[in-house]
């Protein structure tokens, strides 16, 4: 597939040698970050023509690109399919494409349901995805058009998707249907509310450290004068916040894939703009960290005796976070958190620790 067809390549900007902008090219490299804009917000209940990011991308050349190493691309702006389902189709061609290049794809606005594309694309290439996804709504809803409400379900119920773990974080009870929450609950996925996640990202990292795929909606940051997301809120994660989590999806060992969705792409607020640019150096940064880490890790042992029953955690001597379990493969270990092996040592575990 020919994608200058689909895409509209970004225009050039002036930008000082120290800054990001000076660094970043058009085409696909391998393990390079690919970043592409995406203007279809049908899913959200806006609109399909293509918008203008320049206002983001000035906010985000101008950053500085420190010492980063790892490759950046601004593949450009996805010109939207007549319908949803053709936009669907197009973008998961490029994702394809990035992932047979070890690139990892950074999709940036369209409306939530993109998030379907992100994990159909990374499933032709990797079995049983380890998905976490920030979202203040978790919609189980059916129905045959694929939209922000649609695709949770279209997901877990597709018979080719090979699903490992979900993790939903930033949910808030006063905007769900607890349906939906108790039937994710039923099947042993891990549900996070927004106020176990604010102040710190310490409580949450262990659901970020092995993800495959990671969908940010920006209907979970809270908005301030005028609207951030498409579904805008009062409450959320605060802007500090939401750097520091982007960070957090960096760092992580497996990352293959992210989405940030539900930008108000029709704001005029310079600091909107400045915003979401951050949030992509943030994850940035956090990528180049990770992949700067030593790939050999050593691991401190520690043993816990709770009502006569003993239970390992690991400690990477490296990174100094922790694992439950007592495999020598540290794959088939559980992430977790300090905090989760001092809880233990007074008795209490963890039951996310030993649901399966």
């Amino acid at each position: 597939m020919d994608f200058e067809d689909f895409i509209i390549s970004p225009r050039n900007f002036k930008t000082e040698s120290w800054q990001i902008g000076s660094r970043i090219t058009k085409d696909i490299k391998e393990d390079s970050i690919v970043l592409l804009f995406v203007s279809d917000y049908r899913g959200a209940g806006g609109d399909a023509e293509v918008q203008d990011f320049t206002a983001v991308r000035k906010e985000f050349y101008k950053l500085s690109q420190m010492d980063f190493e790892i490759p950046v691309v601004d593949l450009g702006d996805l010109v939207s399919g007549k319908s949803v389902q053709d936009t669907h189709y197009i973008l998961q061609e490029v994702l394809s494409a990035c992932h047979y290049k070890r690139a990892i794809p950074v999709i940036i606005g369209g409306s939530n349901d993109f998030a379907f594309s992100l994990f159909s694309a990374l499933n032709f290439h990797k079995k049983s995805i380890n998905y976490t996804q920030i979202s203040n709504i978790i919609s189980l809803q059916q129905g045959e058009t694929i939209n922000e409400h649609t695709f949770l379900s279209k997901i877990f119920g597709a018979k080719n998707f090979s699903i490992k773990n979900y993790h939903h974080l930033g949910y808030q009870k006063h905007l769900n249907e607890m349906d939906s929450v108790r039937l994710i609950k039923e099947v042993e996925f891990d549900i996070i509310r927004l106020a176990e996640m604010m102040n710190s990202t310490e409580k949450t990292e262990p659901f970020f450290r092995k993800a495959d795929l990671v969908t940010v909606n920006c209907d979970a940051i809270e908005s301030f004068s005028e609207p951030f997301s498409m579904n805008p809120q009062v409450n959320g994660l605060n802007r500090r916040e939401i750097c520091a989590y982007m960070k957090e999806i960096g760092l992580s060992e497996n990352l293959k894939s992210v989405g940030i969705f539900n930008y108000n792409i029709y704001s005029e607020n310079q600091l909107n703009h400045q915003l979401l640019a951050q949030m992509l150096w943030y994850l940035i940064e956090g990528i180049n960290i990770q992949h700067s880490h030593p790939k050999e890790r050593h691991y401190e042992l520690f043993y816990v005796l709770i009502d006569d029953r003993q239970y390992a955690f690991r400690r990477d001597t490296f990174s100094n976070l922790w694992y439950f379990g007592d495999d020598e493969n540290i794959e088939n270990c559980i992430p977790c958190s300090r905090k989760d092996f001092d809880e233990a040592k007074k008795g209490w575990l963890n039951a996310r620790l030993t649901k399966i």
